[in-house]
């Protein structure tokens, strides 16, 4: 079976967040499962320079205000890419969605506008000799590579939507209709219109044979209004056709027993070696290594979403008790300014990487005892999961994908050998600092602490069972009418 992902990012050429991990991981698992998976994506800056056996497989005189090419070639991983050359639309440094002030760009309608409409011709077989059964978009970027298949009117591959973060929607104006190469007809409710604007995600949801989101929980949350953002209702309406399919993680890239970027390698049966990276971080960051009590980490993009206001709520009870934490992100200006003045008002004890740095953050995930993901809602999340490979575990909201992927240390769980790490809710300051509590008295019971290392670093984590449930979705989709269908049932929420 042949499938065509359509996605802004893909790792490791282009990466702002976890879409790319995905792109970048999951083809080579449907690989593994005798799928022929080919990625498109954009030539940003520095994309065909790293590309392997580049060749120019195809040419468009017009995407969308300028010529483009279409250059086929293979990432150092091993994943076959078609990069779209359109030095017009995405050769800009920086960025590839926000200009130098830090905004929106104002041509992204077109620029990901053309991204949907090249899947759609290489689905219909217009531009390559390769026809894909399954044409697979990635978040509202690709959204509208679904409706122009639909709206082509001739024989086409079946469609999937995958919608990441249900808070990304790519909603532009209503008069760039003709510009973006939709019909009048499209700008409807049962088309692209999304409140008077044109909907990118809307119509990948809208039209797509099938829509996948990245964890169960987040595939029932995502229908209330609470978590749906607008676009509950319509995927309520299409609660049949919507699968929650846990993301998986990258178990050669995240591995502890043979991370090049940390200096001291280990396994679950040997812990001690794990002590060495965390003297390393706290030296690295001039943090004081004579403290005994746990060294919390935060990973993230600094925003709202991610409830790292709540840390800073819980930060002085956390120093009070003899903790420390390590901060690596970058966001918001204000979360910035504030955990850059928490750092300097307590420096051997608060530390703080305003960066985006993918090696540094293999350090962070090594050396810190615990990790801590207070978000208000999380499609997925992937580093928690890198943190119980790691030993390091994950202090998480009861949200999303962090519900399904972490065993909260309870009584119960930790009798019976299962937690791997630690869950609150609702996410408040308070409730914070309650997991925060239960987080010092595990910490000092070192054999029971080492225990729930020790499961939370065997949990199956990888792409293996996901890229099994993507495959049987293709082939249902494809087998449903000899094209494609969306299938029947009940909503398939299932880990």
């Amino acid at each position: 079976m042949k499938v065509l992902f359509v996605t802004p990012e893909l790792f490791p050429l282009v990466k702002t967040g976890g879409l790319a991990d995905v792109s970048g991981v999951l083809p080579l698992a449907l690989a593994r499962l005798g799928m022929d998976v080919k990625v498109l994506l954009p030539a940003y800056p520095g994309v065909l320079e790293r590309l392997e056996s580049a060749v120019p497989v195809a040419s468009v005189d017009d995407l969308f205000g300028g010529p483009a090419r279409l250059v086929a070639g293979r990432t150092a991983t091993g994943v076959a890419v078609f990069a779209i050359d359109a030095p017009h639309l995405f050769a800009r440094p920086g960025n590839p969605y926000l200009g130098p002030d830090g905004k929106d760009r104002l041509d992204n309608p077109q620029r990901f506008a053309a991204l949907g409409w090249l899947g759609a011709e290489i689905g219909l077989g217009r531009l390559l000799d390769w026809h894909p059964d399954v044409v697979h978009a990635h978040d509202w970027h690709a959204g509208l590579a679904p409706a122009y298949l639909a709206l082509a009117g001739a024989r086409r591959p079946a469609t999937v939507q995958t919608i990441h973060n249900v808070a990304f929607q790519g909603n532009f104006p209503a008069r760039l209709l003709r510009a973006l190469r939709l019909p009048p007809s499209a700008f409807s409710i049962e088309g692209v219109e999304f409140y008077g604007q044109i909907g990118f995600l809307k119509a990948g949801l809208h039209f797509a044979d099938h829509i996948t989101t990245v964890s169960p929980t987040y595939a029932r949350e995502i229908q209330t209004p609470e978590h749906g953002m607008g676009l509950d209702g319509l995927l309520r309406h299409r609660t049949k056709q919507l699968t929650g399919i846990l993301n998986g993680i990258d178990e050669m890239t995240w591995n502890p027993a043979r991370d090049p970027h940390i200096p001291s390698r280990y396994r679950g049966t040997k812990l001690a070696n794990k002590a060495p990276n965390k003297a390393a971080l706290q030296e690295r960051l001039g943090l004081d290594r004579s403290v005994e009590g746990p060294l919390f980490c935060v990973v993230s993009r600094l925003a709202y979403q991610k409830g790292l206001d709540l840390v800073l709520a819980a930060l002085p009870d956390l120093l009070a008790a003899g903790g420390q934490l390590a901060l690596l992100g970058t966001g918001e200006a204000g979360l910035e300014a504030e955990f850059r003045a928490a750092a300097a008002a307590a420096p051997d004890r608060v530390a703080c990487v305003l960066d985006y740095d993918e090696r540094l953050s293999h350090l962070f995930q090594a050396g810190a005892d615990a990790i801590i993901m207070p978000s208000r809602f999380e499609p997925c999340g992937l580093t928690q999961l890198y943190a119980q490979r790691y030993g390091t575990l994950p202090i998480v909201s009861c949200v999303g994908g962090l519900a399904d992927t972490v065993i909260d240390a309870s009584e119960a769980a930790l009798n019976d050998g299962v937690a791997t790490g630690f869950q609150f809710a609702p996410p408040t300051a308070t409730a914070l600092g309650l997991v925060l509590s239960r987080t010092f008295d595990l910490f000092a019971q070192p054999a029971a602490w080492r225990r729930v290392q020790r499961r939370a670093m065997t949990r199956e984590v990888g792409w293996q069972r996901p890229a099994e449930r993507y495959a049987a979705l293709y082939r249902r989709l494809v087998s449903s009418t000899g094209r494609a269908a969306a299938d029947g049932g009940e909503a398939d929420v299932e880990v």
